[in-house]
Protein backbone atom coordinates (compact mmCIF):
# COMPACT_ATOMS: atom_id res chain seq x y z
CA UNK A 1 0.00 0.00 0.00
CA UNK A 2 1.31 3.46 -0.87
CA UNK A 3 2.13 6.09 1.73
CA UNK A 4 -0.29 8.85 2.72
CA UNK A 5 0.61 11.76 0.43
CA UNK A 6 -1.20 14.35 2.55
CA UNK A 7 0.78 13.33 5.63
CA UNK A 8 4.00 13.33 3.60
CA UNK A 9 3.30 16.92 2.50
CA UNK A 10 2.58 17.99 6.08
CA UNK A 11 5.90 16.49 7.19
CA UNK A 12 7.70 18.14 4.29
CA UNK A 13 6.21 21.50 5.25
CA UNK A 14 7.45 21.10 8.83
CA UNK A 15 10.95 20.10 7.73
CA UNK A 16 11.52 22.32 4.70
CA UNK A 17 13.83 24.71 6.61
CA UNK A 18 15.58 22.00 8.60
CA UNK A 19 19.19 21.51 7.40
CA UNK A 20 20.31 18.14 6.08
CA UNK A 21 16.82 16.76 5.37
CA UNK A 22 16.15 14.55 2.37
CA UNK A 23 13.33 12.15 1.55
CA UNK A 24 13.10 8.86 -0.26
CA UNK A 25 10.65 6.06 -0.79
CA UNK A 26 11.32 3.05 1.38
CA UNK A 27 9.42 0.28 3.20
CA UNK A 28 6.22 1.29 1.40
CA UNK A 29 6.43 4.78 2.87
CA UNK A 30 8.20 8.07 2.31
CA UNK A 31 11.11 8.35 4.70
CA UNK A 32 12.56 11.66 5.83
CA UNK A 33 16.26 11.46 6.50
CA UNK A 34 18.33 13.85 8.62
CA UNK A 35 22.00 13.80 7.68
CA UNK A 36 21.47 10.32 6.28
CA UNK A 37 19.60 8.90 9.28
CA UNK A 38 15.92 8.08 9.01
CA UNK A 39 13.92 10.28 11.41
CA UNK A 40 10.27 9.79 10.42
CA UNK A 41 8.27 8.27 7.60
CA UNK A 42 4.79 8.76 6.22
CA UNK A 43 3.18 5.35 6.16
CA UNK A 44 -0.05 4.09 4.72
CA UNK A 45 -3.46 5.24 5.90
CA UNK A 46 -2.06 8.30 7.68
CA UNK A 47 0.26 6.55 10.12
CA UNK A 48 3.64 7.99 11.06
CA UNK A 49 6.75 5.94 11.73
CA UNK A 50 9.02 7.68 14.23
CA UNK A 51 12.59 6.83 15.12
CA UNK A 52 13.18 7.24 18.85
CA UNK A 53 15.66 6.41 21.55
CA UNK A 54 14.46 3.03 22.83
CA UNK A 55 14.48 4.33 26.42
CA UNK A 56 12.16 7.21 25.49
CA UNK A 57 10.03 5.18 23.10
CA UNK A 58 8.90 2.80 25.79
CA UNK A 59 7.44 5.68 27.83
CA UNK A 60 5.57 7.10 24.83
CA UNK A 61 3.74 3.86 23.93
CA UNK A 62 0.12 4.01 25.04
CA UNK A 63 -1.14 0.86 23.32
CA UNK A 64 -3.78 2.81 21.41
CA UNK A 65 -2.49 5.61 19.20
CA UNK A 66 1.23 4.98 19.79
CA UNK A 67 2.63 1.46 19.48
CA UNK A 68 5.97 -0.21 18.88
CA UNK A 69 6.65 -0.57 15.17
CA UNK A 70 6.54 -4.08 13.74
CA UNK A 71 7.73 -5.24 10.37
CA UNK A 72 6.75 -8.69 9.15
CA UNK A 73 5.64 -9.55 12.67
CA UNK A 74 8.94 -8.59 14.27
CA UNK A 75 9.32 -5.64 16.66
CA UNK A 76 11.64 -2.88 15.51
CA UNK A 77 13.43 -1.52 18.56
CA UNK A 78 13.60 2.26 18.55
CA UNK A 79 10.69 2.72 16.15
CA UNK A 80 7.12 3.76 16.93
CA UNK A 81 3.97 3.75 14.86
CA UNK A 82 1.75 6.75 15.55
CA UNK A 83 -1.88 6.45 14.44
CA UNK A 84 -3.59 9.18 12.39
CA UNK A 85 -5.86 10.19 15.29
CA UNK A 86 -2.75 11.33 17.20
CA UNK A 87 -1.69 13.54 14.26
CA UNK A 88 -4.85 15.53 13.62
CA UNK A 89 -3.34 18.99 14.03
CA UNK A 90 0.07 20.34 13.13
CA UNK A 91 1.12 20.73 16.78
CA UNK A 92 0.64 17.00 17.36
CA UNK A 93 2.53 16.14 14.18
CA UNK A 94 5.30 18.62 15.10
CA UNK A 95 5.79 16.88 18.46
CA UNK A 96 6.41 13.51 16.81
CA UNK A 97 8.51 14.90 13.95
CA UNK A 98 10.66 16.78 16.50
CA UNK A 99 11.15 13.57 18.47
CA UNK A 100 12.28 11.70 15.36
CA UNK A 101 14.55 14.49 14.16
CA UNK A 102 16.02 14.95 17.62
CA UNK A 103 16.96 11.29 17.85
CA UNK A 104 18.34 11.20 14.30
CA UNK A 105 20.54 14.21 15.08
CA UNK A 106 21.88 12.44 18.20
CA UNK A 107 23.28 9.56 16.13
CA UNK A 108 26.90 9.46 14.95
CA UNK A 109 27.49 10.90 11.47
CA UNK A 110 26.99 8.51 8.57
CA UNK A 111 30.13 7.61 6.70
CA UNK A 112 29.96 8.43 3.02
Amino acid sequence: MAYDEELAQRIHDLLEREPGVTSRKMFGGLGFMVDGHMAVAAGSQGSLMVRADPADAEAWVDGESVNPMEMRGRPMTGWLLVAPEALVDDEQLQLWVDRGVGHARSLPPKET
